[in-house]
């Protein structure tokens, strides 16, 4: 024991979960900037995605609380004892911190899940697919923690470390695929509309989805490859502080770029999308703005009686189209 005590190294055990906890500290603040944008610039959207948000922040602030005592534990409360570091039981807060933590994932994976689902016209296969690959990654992130709740020290995580490399594996590979199934069937929808406005915004729809896991992605690969070749020390523990921040700002993210995308907010907010395209003319391009008023009968009469005659006839219809279709992916 005294030479493990000896050798313990606080720059790469207490000092990587300081800064872990700084950093994740930092995305909780992008977190909440976020949420307060979001109700501020959607006061009109849906009950269930106010719900949902609020619910993310919650979860949030409930993680960062628990990594913030985690510190505290090992800094302050055993100041000058580093027996607990290494070789005493893991705190509490540690333990039940993964739960939280891939419960947000979770969460955000479902949401981004169901997206797919509308961008793919409900192709269930593959909403099913990753459906499971989210909920797998859920469970074994659940037997991690019961796990650890159980190893003896610290030093023992190289016991588990099969369930952990197998639950952050699923993450990467889950990421991956959400990404690449909502560029893809972008894509698609780019060899549907030809004009240069639909193109333009479906390249700004796949930058958005491809950050959307490149993040949490690289995040989780980070922490296995530190896991398994540095298991003992906490660097891949101050890595996994931050991922869950990284999905919750990836998910508010994409909620608060809506209006940039469709030039206006919600369904409920901007009226619905119309499609405008000039009599026997085939494409159409569906536009976000309000249904233009209808002339009455009077109006559509000259003074002597005879119907008005415009230079150009202008078929309106409501249609769904790239716009509405993002629109309605939340």
């Amino acid at each position: 024991m005294t030479d493990i005590l000896v050798g313990i190294k606080f720059d790469n055990t207490l000092g990587a979960l300081f800064v872990g906890f700084a950093a994740s500290a930092v995305g909780f603040g992008i977190f909440t900037t976020q949420v307060w944008t979001y109700y501020g610039k959607y006061p009109g959207d849906k009950l269930a995605y106010k719900l949902l948000v609020l619910a993310l922040w919650l979860l949030e602030a409930g993680h960062q609380a628990l990594v913030g005592h985690t510190v505290y534990y090992y800094s302050v409360s055993n100041y000058l004892n580093p027996v607990p570091l290494l070789l005493g039981k893991p705190a509490w807060s540690l333990v039940i911190q993964l739960a939280v933590g891939a419960l947000v994932g979770t969460v955000v994976k479902v949401a981004f899940c169901v997206r797919v689902w509308r961008f793919s016209y409900r192709n269930w296969p593959l909403t099913i697919f990753l459906l499971f690959l989210t909920l797998a990654q859920m469970g074994l992130a659940v037997t991690f923690t019961v796990e650890a709740f159980n190893i003896p020290s610290l030093e023992k995580l190289t016991d588990i470390r099969v369930v952990g490399s197998v639950d952050l594996g699923l993450a990467v590979a889950n990421d991956v695929c959400i990404a690449a199934a909502l560029c893809y069937y972008l894509q698609s929808m780019r060899r549907a509309h030809t004009r240069s406005t639909a193109d333009s915004l479906i390249n700004r729809l796949t930058l958005y989805a491809v950050n959307t896991g490149i993040l949490t992605s690289a995040c989780s690969l980070t922490t296995l490859v530190l896991y398994n070749l540095m298991p003992q020390n906490f660097i891949f523990i101050g890595f996994y502080f931050v991922l869950s921040k990284l999905y919750g700002i990836s998910f508010l993210a994409t909620m608060n770029t809506r209006q940039i995308i469709r030039g206006r907010g919600t369904d409920r907010q901007g009226g619905k999308t119309t499609s405008f395209r000039m009599v026997g003319q085939e494409n159409t391009l569906g536009l976000p703005m309000q249904l233009p008023e209808y002339e009455t009968t009077a109006s559509k009469y000259s003074d002597t009686g005879s119907p008005t005659k415009s230079a150009m006839q202008i078929e309106v219809g409501v249609k769904t189209d790239v716009v509405h279709h993002y629109g309605d992916a939340w």
